[in-house]
């Protein structure tokens, strides 16, 4: 394969009068949103999109902005570029005040910003190769370059083969990696993804993800997403954020937030993603023993924090007695095993207390479900 030209770190021309200083460990954020707010005129009055945002993303992460429909997302990632302009606070890329920028050095920044989109934004009546040049053309860029560049950009994403096809005779999928290869052929340093793979199936959604990570690391990509999906989040992200009602609820490293969300909002997002009660096991369920040998259901949940695999011949000597699993399961998200395990315990030779009291020595929440026969 064709190497992809080395991007050139941004640089500010002795800008230092933008330049911000933040606590040390801001220094190195790449993006800093600062008690950032959006307001729109509606017309019942003035509706708040976001509300005192204050988030730093890491260079060369992933990082993925999650919330229901209208909780703020595309407000958020569209100050990034200024598309959408702040009614107050402060966006900062590389410590500069994008705020500040005039026209020239506006555009010199949307330059260092690609984006992606759900519906693809394709132009219909030019080719693949025609829809990736564009913006080289139009930013004055000579043939040769051109030329090259989108060889490069189509051989990353795959579509060597379709320079000559047209939109409308492309799949969802490679739609998408059209656009990825557009939004790539001014070498940025920042990939936003505004519901990009929502139109997908779980198929395709599954490889143009794979290929947003291969991006990440072969380029040094930071990349920014924006999703209603916790599954998307889970399979890409390093970091995520939880909007709600245009304010930030939930944050943290995404193994984190999955294995013990804090806010209604993430647990809401994460049902689909969990091992709900069986309805034959619900309906086996007794609040109280209905017999004397009945067994006490456990729901024991692993949050990655201890990073270390439930160990089943220890859990088992624990309580004692016969257990049974009933059901559950483990997942590993960035190294972290995590996950729920749904246990009966019989004719063990604790009482409920002290199982439950060793239980949680084996696991970080343990939960009484209710009793089987």
């Amino acid at each position: 394969m064709t190497a992809i030209a080395q991007r050139q770190q941004p640089t500010d021309n002795a800008q230092s009068a933008d330049k911000v200083e933040l606590h040390p460990d801001l220094n190195n954020a790449l993006v800093r949103f600062i008690n950032l707010g959006k307001t729109y005129n509606g017309q019942q009055g003035p509706v708040q999109a976001l509300h005192n945002i204050d988030l730093a993303i890491q260079r060369g992460e992933i990082f993925g902005i999650i919330g229901r429909s209208g909780a703020g997302k595309s407000s958020l990632i569209r100050t990034i570029n200024r598309l959408e302009q702040p009614s107050s606070g402060r966006v900062l890329i590389n410590q500069v005040d994008i705020g500040e920028l005039n026209e020239d050095r506006l555009v010199e920044l949307r330059r260092r910003i690609g984006m992606i989109f759900q519906h693809f934004n394709l132009m219909s009546a030019k080719t693949v190769w025609q829809n990736v040049e564009l913006p080289l053309k139009v930013a004055g860029v000579a043939k040769d370059q051109r030329q090259r560049k989108v060889g490069e950009l189509l051989e990353l994403v795959g579509l060597q083969d379709k320079h000559h096809a047209y939109p409308a005779q492309l799949s969802g999928g490679q739609k998408q990696r059209v656009g990825i290869a557009r939004a790539l052929v001014h070498d940025p340093d920042i990939l936003l993804c505004d519901e990009a793979t929502s139109a997908l199936d779980p198929e395709t959604t599954q490889s143009i993800l794979g290929l947003l990570k291969e991006i990440n690391q072969r380029l040094g990509l930071t990349i920014i997403l924006i999703t209603h999906e916790m599954a998307v989040i889970r399979d890409i992200c390093d970091r995520v954020v939880v909007l709600e009602q245009g304010k930030v609820v939930e944050q943290g490293p995404v193994w984190q937030v999955f294995g013990s969300p804090q806010h209604e909002v993430s647990k809401t997002l994460l049902a689909p993603l969990q091992h709900g009660l069986p309805e034959d096991l619900q309906a086996r369920l007794h609040a109280q023993p209905p017999q004397p040998d009945a067994a006490l259901v456990l729901d024991l949940h692993f949050t990655g924090e201890s990073g270390e695999e439930p160990d089943l011949a220890a859990l088992f000597n624990a309580l004692g007695g016969q257990i049974r699993l009933l059901n559950g399961g483990i997942e590993r998200i960035q190294g972290r095993p995590l996950g729920h395990l749904l246990i009966a315990v019989a004719a063990s030779r604790y009482s409920r207390e002290e199982l439950l009291s060793r239980a949680r020595q084996q696991a970080q929440h343990v939960e009484v479900i209710g009793y089987v026969v």
